[in-house]
C-alpha cells in the first residue's frame, strides 16, 4: 500500500503571508477601493484565487470587478516576486522534515490553492522541485475545500484514504482532506489558529516541523 503525506504549500512550507497581503491590497487599490484587513486576506489563503478574492470583496461586488480584482492580484503578485522584501522563506525545520518523511518510504505531494506557474516559482526558488511525486493546484481542479485535487492525487499515485495524510494551516485543508476520508494534520505556523484547526477535524497539530515525521508516521500506522 502507498503511503502519502500531502501537503498544503502557504502557509504550511513557505511563509507567504506579506506578499499575499500587499499584492491584495494593490489589487484593491488599483479600483480606488478600500482594501481588505490583512487578518480576511489571511483568513482566504488556501482558497482558489478568485474564491479568495471573492471571500474578502464587499457583498454583491459584481462579477466584473471581481474578475478585474483577481487579474489585479496576479499582476501585483508578479510585480512583488523580485523584491527581496516580500521573499517567502520556508518555515523552519521544513527541508529535514520533508527528507525524514521520505526516507520512511513515505511518497511527498502538495496540494495547494496556489496556481501552478506560482508554485513552480516557489518550488524552484527553494530546490524543492523533483522531491513530489504530484503537485495539484488551484489549476487542476475546484476550489478547496472540495476534495477533488486530493482525491485525483491520491488516484494517480495509487494511494488509499487509509494510507494518506494532508498536513495544512487552515480550516481549507482540513474539511479538503476530511471530504476525501483523508486523515487531517494541522500546522500552527499558519494562517489558521490551533483551535479552529482542531473544529476543522485535525486529527493532531503540529508546533513546529520537529514533530512532523514521527506525526505523520504515528497516524498512518494507526489508520493502517
Amino acid at each position: 500500500m502507498t503511503a502519502l503525506a500531502v501537503f498544503d504549500c502557504d502557509g504550511t512550507l513557505v511563509d507567504s503571508q506579506r506578499r499575499i497581503i500587499r499584492a491584495m491590497e494593490m489589487a484593491f487599490e488599483k479600483q480606488g477601493l478600500t482594501p481588505p484587513t490583512a487578518e480576511n486576506t489571511r483568513r482566504s489563503v488556501g482558497l482558489a484565487l478568485p474564491n479568495a478574492v471573492a471571500s474578502v470583496a464587499p457583498n454583491n461586488t459584481a462579477a466584473e470587478l471581481l474578475a478585474l480584482l483577481t487579474e489585479n492580484f496576479r499582476d501585483a503578485y508578479r510585480s512583488l516576486l523580485t523584491d527581496p522584501s516580500y521573499e517567502e522563506p520556508l518555515y523552519p525545520g521544513a527541508l529535514k522534515a520533508l527528507d525524514t518523511i521520505a526516507e520512511a518510504g513515505i511518497l511527498l505531494a502538495i496540494a495547494t490553492g496556489k496556481g501552478r506557474r506560482g508554485l513552480a516559482h516557489t518550488l524552484e526558488r527553494h530546490n524543492l522541485s523533483g522531491r513530489f511525486a504530484v503537485l495539484k493546484t488551484a489549476d487542476d481542479g475546484p476550489s478547496k475545500p472540495h476534495p477533488q485535487i486530493l482525491l485525483d492525487l491520491m488516484a494517480e499515485v495509487g494511494a488509499f484514504p487509509g494510507s494518506t495524510v494532508m498536513l495544512g494551516d487552515t480550516s481549507h485543508d482540513m474539511a479538503m482532506a476530511r471530504a476525501a476520508r483523508v486523515s487531517p494534520i494541522g500546522v500552527a505556523w499558519g494562517y489558521h489558529p490551533p483551535e479552529e484547526l482542531k473544529l476543522s477535524g485535525a486529527v493532531d497539530v503540529l508546533y513546529s516541523y520537529d514533530q512532523a515525521p514521527s506525526t505523520v508516521i504515528k497516524v498512518l500506522e494507526h489508520r493502517g
